[in-house]
């Protein structure tokens, strides 16, 4: 795959995530961007007001192969206080999400019944 088509299939899935947020948090279009490929930093672009509807540091990643420890260590280097959140896909596969596993056990409550 040449540079050019590997940055396109990359900046679908950072749209993808865009939209997502939008349709499904409620997060104004104006609040919300994907950062252009090859930029530095977080891949989604998010307002303060975003901040509080959704507190991660977005890092994507759309692949066939991909070492994810390398990849959720970029998306902890760029997260500075939010928490770090790798979105990784691959061609005929649905995104998936990964942060730590701390975090999420101590972020997801559950009834016991």
């Amino acid at each position: 795959m040449n540079t050019q088509s590997a940055k396109a299939k990359g900046r679908r899935l950072q749209q993808w995530v865009r939209d997502k947020l939008i349709e499904q948090k409620g997060i104004k279009e104006d609040d919300v961007q994907s950062r252009s490929m090859g930029a530095g930093g977080e891949d989604i672009i998010l307002s303060a007001d975003a901040r509080h509807y959704f507190p991660y540091s977005v890092e994507c990643k759309n692949q066939e192969k991909l070492n994810v420890w390398k990849a959720y260590e970029q998306s902890e280097s760029n997260s500075g206080k939010y928490e770090p959140l790798l979105i990784i896909k691959k061609n005929g596969k649905e995104p998936l999400v990964i942060v730590s596993a701390e975090h999420f056990i101590r972020n997801n409550t559950y009834i016991r019944l």
